[in-house]
């Protein structure tokens, strides 16, 4: 990293410590977010540092998959295969979990970079998870009160890792994610760096226009479900909303507070109609 975002990480950090003595979040600075990987270890989440844990072990065999339908041979058969939403059927199962420990697990190759994308904009809750705060984000991109997208991309202290968050809630939700532009955006994501794969944070899929609305987006989906919670009918339900022409796989997410996506990791399945 430069010298100007290393110092605006620094400030940042300061800002942290400062905001840990009352929990509170922590707003991002200059366009940079800075996680405290420390507390999100604590919390169970996928380690930068530790080189075993179960957590960790667990979230390299889901992104092996994940990256060989997005880099291997099966990468020409499916279109954006870089672009990888994660849902869940119903609210509160674990997809943010997922969603964020994936991004985590996918930031520490070394030849891939992350952008984590929180589309969930009824209830976003990526920026929650890690404990910041920032401005700007999908919305207000979309509905033009920032001119470029890279105004509301926002680097991380794991080098690997960008962050762009939902923003505020917008009564014209479902019609701006349907838009051209954000078409555009998913496009330019999925091509400009051959190394890149974006991790989309999605609204549960029933019930809600906006998540079968992304669904045409992605060319890989993880279907997150809640072991003993996740009834089997409405998982059905759930990925025939799916594009039938993804990669579709399940994570199966063990929730120690079925209130919060901050759940313990129980354990997964991952398969992909695209084997």
């Amino acid at each position: 990293m430069d010298n100007t975002i290393e110092k605006a990480l620094q400030r940042q950090m300061e800002a942290k410590l400062a905001a840990e003595k009352d929990n509170a979040p922590v707003h991002a600075v200059d366009g940079n977010i800075a996680i405290n990987l420390v507390e999100l270890e604590q919390k169970g989440f996928v380690s930068i540092n530790a080189t075993r844990s179960r957590i960790n072990e667990e979230y390299r065999e889901i992104k092996r998959k994940l990256l060989k339908n997005a880099f291997g041979l099966l990468s020409s058969t499916i279109d954006r295969a870089n672009i990888i939403m994660v849902t869940s059927a119903r609210p509160s199962e674990g997809k943010t979990f997922t969603a964020v420990n994936l991004a985590l697990s996918i930031a520490a190759e070394q030849d891939k970079t992350v952008l984590l994308v929180d589309a969930d904009v009824l209830k976003p809750n990526v920026l929650r998870t890690l404990n910041v705060k920032a401005e700007t984000g999908l919305m207000e991109y979309l509905i033009g009160e920032v001119n470029d997208i890279s105004e509301v991309l926002y680097q991380t202290n794991i080098d690997k890792l960008k962050i762009i968050p939902a923003g505020r809630s917008h009564h014209l939700s479902t019609e701006l994610l349907a838009s051209k532009k954000m078409e555009e955006t998913i496009r330019e994501f999925s091509s400009r760096y051959a190394d890149r794969v974006v991790i989309i944070d999605s609204p549960p899929m029933l019930g809600i226009n906006e998540s079968a609305v992304l669904a045409g987006f992605a060319g890989q989906a993880v279907m997150v479900v809640e072991e003993g919670k996740s009834k089997l009918n409405d998982i059905q339900k759930a990925v025939a909303r799916l594009n039938p022409e993804m990669a579709i796989g399940f994570v199966v997410n063990k929730s120690t507070n079925s209130n919060s996506d901050d759940t313990g990791y129980y354990g997964y399945y991952y398969g992909s109609e695209q084997d």
